[in-house]
C-alpha cells in the first residue's frame, strides 16, 4: 500500500528520522592497521567459503563480533603473506540487505574500498551467483569470481562456458572443487589481474534510471562507490542511515527524500524490489548464454538422504534418529561419560585435591582458602564448571553442528519444524538453538545468532532461558519422574511444553519488531569434510576459552561475596514461605532452588536428594508425587543458571537480561504454584 507521499507506509517518517539521529551515529571505518592489505570472501550462503578461507589462511584465524552486532566474522593471515588479511563474511544473497548478515558484508565492503575481494559463488545457480556479480561489479571492486562446486553441478549435468562467463563479465573466473582443493591454487594468481572496472551498466528501467543520477549528483564525485550507493539509497536501504551524512550530507537529506518519492511513485513494489528484479533478469541472460544442462538423476547415497530428509513423512523419521543421535553424543557422551570422568576423575579426585593441599601449606588463611577452594572457590568451583563440565558438552555440540552444518542437513530440519514453530511466532531456524539447549542452554544462546531479526533472537532466548533443560538436568529430571506414575509425566511434559508454547506466542505479539520471513535454501546433502569440521570446532572452542570462561569466574565470585556477607542465608529466610506455603514443598528445597540459579542441573540434583528415600519406596504416596512434579516443573521453569544468565547480558545486553529473569522467577513459581493448588485439588 502507498502513502500519499507515494512510498509505502512508514518509509518517509524513517527517511526524515535519519536526517535527525544520523549525525549522532557513525560507523568506524578505521584501518587497525594503514599497512595491512585485505583480501575479502564474499558469496551466497553455502557456497564453501568457509572451507576456502581455510585453504587461505590455514588454521590461525579470530573470530569476532562485528561492532555493534552479534554477527560473527573470522579473520586469519594469508598462507606466505603476512601483511595480507582475508576476512570471511557472512553469506549474502544482495547487498541491498534484509538482515543483519547482510548488512555486515555490504559494510564491511564499504569499510575497505582498496580491498580485493574473492566472490565463491555455486557453480548449481550461476543466476543467484551472477546477480551478486554484477552488484560487485557496479561497486567497482576488482574481484575474482570462485565458481565452487563444479562436481556437484556436473552430477546434475550442468557445464559453464568459464571462458564466455569471464569475457561477458570482464572479470577472472576460476573454476574449484573446494573440498578436494582443485583449482584453489589459481585463485591469488587470478586475483593479481584482477582490475577495477564497471561491466556496461545494467539497463534499469527509465525511472530508475533516472533516480539514481539524481541521487549521484548529490554523493562527492571523488567517492569510490558513487553509482553503487545511489541504487543503494534509490532502494531507501535504511540500514544506510548511520552513513548518510557521509555519502550525501546531512543539507540535502530533504532532496534525497524527494528524489525517492517522485521514483516510487511509478511502482507498485518498493523499489528495492524493482532493482533486484532489474538486476536478475539481466542475471538470468547472462547464465542461459553460458550454461547447458543435461538432464541427470542422481541415485548416490547423500542424493537420496537429502530428498527424504525434507519428506512429509520420511523427514520426521530422520529428523527424529539425527536428534536421538546428536542427543546422545552430546548429552549422553559429552554430558555424561566426559564429564563425569573430568569432573570426578581429573578434578575431583586428582586437581582440586592436590590444589587445595599447596593452598594450605603455602597460604594457610582461611579467607583465601574459601576463595580459591572453597564451596564458591575460583577454582575448586569456576575452574571446574568451565572446564569439567561445561567444556565436554561445548565440545562435542561443536563437533556435532559442525556435522550438521557441514553435511546439509540444518536447513531441512528447519524447514520440517517451520510449522510448528510458526504457533508459538517463530519459524523453523529457531528449532537449532531449542534443540541445542537440551545440551546446553547457555551455548545455544550463542547460537540463536543464526536467527534473522532481533525479535526473533529475543524470543528463543527467551524460552532457552525460561523452560529448556539442559541435558544434566534432563537426566535427573526424567530419572525422579520414572518413578512416579505414568500421569505425572504427561503433566509435566504438558505444563512445560503449553509454558513454552503460550510465553512464545504471547511474546511474539508483545515484543517490538518484525518476524523474518522463512525463506531458505535447500543445499544438496554432502558428505562432512573431517578437516572442515575440526577447523571450525577448534575455533569455536578458542572463542568459548576466551569469552565465556571468563564469566564463570565473575558469577563465582559474585556468590562468593554473597556468601560472606550472609546474603545467601537471608535469601533462604526469606523465600521459605513461599516454597513451603504456596508450592507445598518441604523448607529444605529451598537450597535446591538456590543452587539452581548457579546451576539448574545442580537444582535438580539438590531436589534428587531431598526426596530420594522417599522415591526407593514400595510405593510412593500421593503427596510425594505431587510435591516431585512440582518440585519439577519449578527447577525446569526456573530462572537461568548464572552462566547462561551472563550470557544473556552478553547477547542481549544487562536491560534485557534482569527484564528476562524477573520475569521468569515469579512466572515459573507462579505457574508451578497453580498447578501445585490443582493437582491438589483433584487428586487428594
Amino acid at each position: 500500500m502507498l502513502s500519499r507521499a507515494g512510498l509505502p507506509d512508514g518509509r518517509q517518517a524513517r527517511l526524515l528520522i535519519m536526517h535527525q539521529h544520523s549525525s549522532k551515529q557513525s560507523i568506524d571505518t578505521s584501518s587497525p592497521s594503514g599497512k595491512l592489505q585485505r583480501l575479502i570472501l564474499v558469496g551466497n550462503p553455502n557456497v564453501g567459503k568457509s572451507v576456502i578461507f581455510s585453504y587461505l589462511t590455514g588454521r590461525y584465524v579470530t573470530v569476532s563480533n562485528y561492532p555493534g552486532t552479534t554477527v560473527e566474522v573470522t579473520t586469519g593471515k594469508l598462507v606466505g603473506k603476512k601483511d595480507v588479511v582475508v576476512v570471511d563474511t557472512p553469506g549474502i544473497n544482495n547487498l541491498i540487505p534484509t538482515s543483519e548478515d547482510e548488512v555486515v558484508t555490504r559494510n564491511i565492503l564499504l569499510e575497505y574500498p582498496d580491498a580485493k575481494v574473492i566472490q565463491v559463488g555455486d557453480s548449481r545457480n550461476l543466476e543467484r551467483t551472477i546477480l551478486l556479480s554484477l552488484q560487485l561489479k557496479e561497486m567497482g571492486i576488482p574481484f575474482v569470481l570462485c565458481l565452487n562446486i563444479a562436481d556437484e553441478a556436473r552430477e546434475k549435468g550442468i557445464t559453464t562456458d568459464i571462458e564466455s562467463l569471464s569475457k561477458t563479465l570482464d572479470i577472472p573466473v576460476v573454476e574449484t572443487i573446494a573440498t578436494q582443493r582443485l583449482g584453489l591454487a589459481n585463485l591469488i594468481p587470478a586475483l593479481e589481474k584482477a582490475q577495477k572496472n564497471h561491466l556496461p551498466e545494467i539497463k534499469y528501467s527509465k525511472p530508475i534510471q533516472q533516480g539514481a543520477e539524481s541521487i549521484a549528483r548529490l554523493i562527492d564525485n571523488n567517492h569510490p562507490f558513487k553509482s553503487s550507493i545511489s541504487l543503494m539509497l534509490l532502494a531507501s536501504d535504511e540500514s544506510l542511515s548511520d552513513w548518510v551524512h557521509k555519502y550525501v550530507g546531512e543539507e540535502k537529506i530533504s532532496d534525497l527524500n524527494e528524489i525517492l518519492r517522485d521514483t516510487q511513485v511509478h511502482f507498485q513494489m518498493p523499489i528495492g524490489n524493482v532493482i533486484t528484479t532489474e538486476r536478475l533478469n539481466q542475471a538470468n541472460k547472462i547464465a542461459r548464454s553460458v550454461v547447458k544442462k543435461v538432464d541427470v538423476k542422481s541415485t548416490s547415497f547423500f542424493t537420496v538422504l537429502g530428498k527424504w530428509s525434507h519428506h512429509r513423512y520420511g523427514g520426521l523419521v530422520i529428523g527424529a534418529l539425527i536428534l536421538f543421535l546428536m542427543y546422545e553424543f552430546v548429552g549422553v557422551f559429552g554430558a555424561g561419560t566426559l564429564v563425569d570422568f573430568l569432573e570426578k576423575t581429573i578434578f575431583g579426585s586428582w586437581l582440586i585435591p592436590f590444589v587445595t593441599k599447596v593452598v594450605d601449606t603455602l597460604i594457610p588463611i582461611a579467607f583465601i582458602h574459601d576463595l580459591l577452594v572453597g564451596d564458591y572457590g575460583l577454582l575448586s568451583m569456576a575452574l571446574s564448571y568451565s572446564i569439567a563440565i561445561v567444556l565436554p558438552i561445548v565440545g562435542t555440540f561443536f563437533i556435532a553442528f559442525g556435522i550438521l552444518e557441514d553435511s546439509g542437513y540444518l536447513p531441512r530440519l528447519a524447514v520440517m519444524m517451520n510449522r510448528i514453530f510458526k504457533m508459538m511466532g517463530l519459524n523453523g531456524k529457531a528449532v537449532l538453538p531449542m534443540v541445542l539447549g537440551l545440551g546446553c542452554d547457555t551455548m545455544a544462546t550463542m547460537t540463536t545468532r543464526i536467527l534473522d531479526s532481533k525479535k526473533e533472537r529475543t524470543m528463543v532466548i527467551l524460552l532457552l532461558a525460561l523452560g529448556v533443560p539442559c541435558s544434566a538436568q534432563l537426566g535427573v529430571i526424567l530419572g525422579m519422574l520414572a518413578a512416579l506414575s505414568p500421569v505425572m509425566m504427561l503433566i509435566w511434559i504438558a505444563s512445560v511444553v503449553g509454558v513454552l508454547f503460550a510465553v512464545g506466542y504471547l511474546s511474539s505479539k508483545i515484543l517490538p519488531g518484525q518476524s523474518s520471513d522463512f525463506v531458505l535454501e535447500l543445499p544438496p546433502m554432502r558428505r562432512p569434510i573431517l578437516s572442515n569440521i575440526g577447523v571450525k570446532t577448534l575455533a569455536r572452542i578458542e572463542w568459548y576459552l576466551r569469552e565465556a570462561v571468563p564469566l564463570f569466574f565473575l558469577g563465582t565470585f559474585v556468590l562468593f561475596v554473597f556468601d560472606k556477607i550472609k546474603l545467601l542465608g537471608l535469601i533462604e529466610r526469606v523465600v521459605s514461605p513461599v516454597i513451603v506455603g504456596f508450592l507445598g514443598l518441604p523448607v529444605k528445597a529451598t537450597e535446591a532452588f538456590l543452587i539452581g540459579f548457579l546451576r539448574r542441573d545442580y537444582g535438580a540434583a539438590g531436589l534428587y536428594k531431598l526426596f530420594s528415600s522417599q522415591l526407593s519406596g514400595a510405593s510412593i504416596s500421593m503427596e510425594t508425587q505431587i510435591q516431585v512434579v512440582v518440585s519439577m516443573i519449578t527447577i525446569t521453569l526456573f530462572m537461568p543458571c548464572i552462566a547462561n544468565f551472563f550470557m544473556i547480558i552478553k547477547e542481549q545486553g544487562m536491560k534485557t537480561a534482569l527484564a528476562m529473569t524477573a520475569f521468569i522467577l515469579p512466572f515459573s513459581i507462579g505457574v508451578a504454584g497453580v498447578i501445585n493448588h490443582l493437582l491438589r485439588w483433584t487428586l487428594l
